[in-house]
């Protein structure tokens, strides 16, 4: 349109002046989100047509804004005001008329596609959000379920282990048990001395199978202990106050470490309904990379703690007092770890066992 007007107006600087304020107003239309202000705009620009009456060659790109943002009834103040101006105060060419009306209806039309294309565009993007957002659900759900197809292959196995070890402890080892006491029984009675070499041999291979079933049933029983679940049914059983409970760590701990666990909890539960006025109390056990830490505290008063600090601790205590720290110390430095027990704001055990190579390597 602008250049198709350059055969009809002269280009003078009020040409040039309607030519940039219409650009403005386009460029305007791409990034303003205020309909009303766009509006407003385009009103003060129409009405200028009266004092420039080149700016009516623009009238219908500023019109395009209109269209897309479905402001009509600007769009049809400047249609009415282009057929005016350009009528009776203009009075171009009819060719130049006829191009002004199609290129409002192309802008109409081309507006309503533009809406379209803007519709499906924020459609597309929010089916790929969701979609996105399906994705990661599902992402974690498949692991949940993963983790807790591990958790439950795991669990099963240790109740197997426990199943067979219970097995092995209740018919093979009765069955051996009184093999031994006939063999015993034999021994006592027998007068042959060809044989007593006989019955020696049998009663010491008896003896060595019972043997080795025991070591047997409790390796099988050690490698069958569930810290998380063992520590949970402490917790479980203790209700003297609420204990919030926090397990980060894995599943394949050696199994000193775990009944190290075990102990210390126990004996700390059992001193805080001893000598603590606690009324909450916290169990937590990390896996770090290079060590397991169990922390175990509890809000009891200061005085509560000094007494319990006393009772227990055996640097205020005697020989016949102080037991129970004192086996933790003892369980924790046999693992080569550090216990540090404090009494600032209630009492709190915290315990760190390093990873060793050779646990490593039992594990």
């Amino acid at each position: 349109m602008c250049m198709f007007s350059l055969f009809f107006v002269q280009p003078d600087i009020a040409y040039v002046l309607a030519f940039l304020c219409a650009l403005i107003l386009c460029c305007t239309d791409l990034f303003a989100e205020n309909d009303r202000i766009y509006s407003f705009l385009a009103v003060c620009y129409f009405s200028s047509g009266i004092l420039l009456c080149t700016s009516v060659c623009f009238y219908p790109a500023v019109c395009f804004g209109l269209f897309r943002r479905r402001k009509y009834i600007p769009a049809a103040f400047g249609f009415v005001l282009f057929c005016v101006l350009s009528v009776w105060l203009i009075r171009p060419a009819p060719l130049l008329i006829c191009l002004g009306l199609a290129l409002f209806l192309w802008g109409f039309l081309l507006a309503a596609e533009t809406r379209e294309r803007a519709a499906l565009q924020e459609m597309l993007r929010r089916t790929l959000d969701d979609s996105t957002e399906r994705d990661l659900l599902l992402t974690e759900k498949n692991r949940s379920l993963l983790e807790k197809q591990d958790y439950e292959i795991y669990t099963a196995t240790l109740r197997e282990r426990n199943r067979i070890a219970r097995e092995i402890h209740d018919n093979v080892g009765h069955l051996l048990s009184r093999s031994i006491l006939l063999a015993g029984a034999v021994r006592t009675i027998n007068q042959d001395e060809m044989l007593s070499s006989s019955l020696d041999s049998l009663d010491d291979t008896l003896n060595a199978a019972m043997d080795n079933i025991r070591s047997s049933v409790h390796d099988l029983k050690d490698d069958a202990v569930n810290l998380d679940e063992a520590v949970r049914s402490l917790i479980k059983d203790f209700t003297f106050c609420p204990v919030s409970y926090c397990y980060d760590a894995g599943k394949n701990i050696p199994r000193d470490v775990k009944y190290c666990f075990i102990s210390i909890t126990k004996e700390a539960l059992s001193n805080i309904i001893r000598h603590s006025n606690a009324r909450k109390a916290s169990v937590t056990i990390r896996e770090h990379p290079a060590l397991y830490q169990l922390c175990i505290e509890d809000d009891g008063s200061p005085a509560a703690a000094a007494a319990d600090a006393e009772e227990t601790h055996p640097r205020y205590s005697g020989s016949s007092r102080g037991i129970g720290l004192t086996n933790m110390r003892e369980r924790v430095s046999v693992l080569r770890g550090t216990i540090h027990i404090s009494t600032e704001n209630g009492f709190r055990i915290l315990a760190a066992i390093p990873k060793t190579a050779d646990r490593k390597e039992s594990n």
